[in-house]
Formats: structure tokens, C-alpha cells, sequence
């Protein structure tokens, strides 16, 4: 537990972006992408599991029982822990039409809305649920399954961890983006396509060099 502990801490501490994911603002901005990151080896982990069985059951017809449940374990912790990646990206689903012509202070002010219902949601998810996941992760409640991985009590519990993180989130992008000056989004991503030109550029220029 104290390795567990301790690998966490650091890797939160040393998190950094890449190209194309921005700058880190906040500190809640490192819990974010440190937990994106365990996200993207999970993804790693659960191609090679349905790697693993595909070829068990089709080439040597000796399907196993458990990777089946694992791989939809996995499937449920990535798919929460992207939705915390997404908020910090501020990469979900946004409809611009109105939100770009309006005043700064106006978007300001849609913006306090918008976190304030993300962490409402996240209040009223949190008080409806509460006592049924935490029986769930009581009683340590399996699957049901050969294999019986505890799917229920461990799903429940982290589905609302991860809206309480996503509404904390949502609230430090608030006061990370308040001085930002208005942004307005083209159909187009103009952004992204000139990262993507300047990486196919870098690559021409690397592969002139081999030669």
C-alpha cells in the first residue's frame, strides 16, 4: 500500500503534457492527466486481453473464462477515467453557435452555469447512490460469473467518485479560464490541423535526413 501510495503521489507530481494537450494550470489539472495517462496503458492491458483470448478460442480452441469479464472490467474504468481526461481537455461535447458571439462577461457567465449544474449533477448522483454503492462494495458483490471478478462493487463506488472528480474539474477549468481572452471555434479545428501539418512536416524533413 505505502509503494501504491507512493507511486501515486509521484506520478501526480511529475505529470506533464504533450503536444496538443495544453498547459498545466492547476494542480487538479496533474490528478487529471497522471489518471489519463493509467487510462491509455489500460487500453494497452485490455487489446492484449482480447488479443489473448481471440487466439485461444479461434486458433486453439481453448477459450478462457476470465477474459471475458476482464476485459469489460477494464472497459468500465477507462471509460470513467476518460470522461476526467475529457473534462480537463475540455475536450467534451460543446455546441459553440451562441456561446462564441456572446460578450466575454456573458460567456463568463454561462460558463459559472455550466459548472454549477455539472456539480449539482454531481451532489444529487452522489446522495441518490451513495448508500447502494457502498453496500455493493461492502459485501465485496461479484459478477456472477466463472471467473466472478467483483464488477458491481467496485464499478459503482468509482462511477461516483469519477462525477465527483469531473465536477471538481469542471470547477478548477472555471477559475483556470476566467482571464482567458474569448476563444472562437471554427467548424474547422484550424489548431489541430496546423499541428498535424507541422508534424507531417517534421517527419518529411526527418526522413530527408536518414537518406
Amino acid at each position: 500500500m505505502l509503494v501504491a501510495a507512493a507511486s501515486l503521489v509521484m506520478g501526480i507530481a511529475t505529470a506533464e503534457t504533450t503536444a496538443g494537450e495544453g498547459n498545466v494550470e492547476t494542480f487538479f489539472d496533474r490528478v487529471s492527466i497522471f489518471l489519463g495517462r493509467s487510462t491509455m496503458l489500460l487500453i494497452v492491458i485490455l487489446v492484449s486481453v482480447m488479443f489473448y483470448e481471440v487466439v485461444l478460442r479461434y486458433v486453439f480452441e481453448r477459450p478462457t473464462l476470465w477474459a471475458n469479464e476482464l476485459s469489460l472490467w477494464m472497459a468500465g474504468f477507462i471509460f470513467l477515467l476518460a470522461g476526467l481526461y475529457a473534462m480537463q481537455q475540455r475536450s467534451h461535447i460543446r455546441i459553440y453557435l451562441l456561446y462564441d458571439v456572446l460578450p466575454r462577461n456573458i460567456q463568463r457567465l454561462c460558463d459559472v452555469i455550466s459548472a454549477l449544474l455539472i456539480l449539482a449533477f454531481a451532489l444529487a448522483m452522489i446522495y441518490g447512490s451513495y448508500n447502494e454503492a457502498m453496500a455493493k462494495l461492502l459485501r465485496w458483490e461479484t459478477f456472477g460469473t466463472a471467473f466472478d471478478p467483483p464488477i458491481p462493487a467496485t464499478l459503482k463506488p468509482m462511477i461516483l467518485l469519477i462525477i465527483l472528480l469531473v465536477a471538481i474539474q469542471a470547477l478548477f477549468n472555471l477559475v483556470a479560464d476566467w482571464n482567458k481572452l474569448p476563444e472562437h471555434h471554427a467548424i474547422i479545428d484550424e489548431e489541430e490541423i496546423e499541428d498535424i501539418i507541422h508534424s507531417v512536416e517534421e517527419h518529411q524533413h526527418a526522413g530527408e535526413k536518414e537518406k
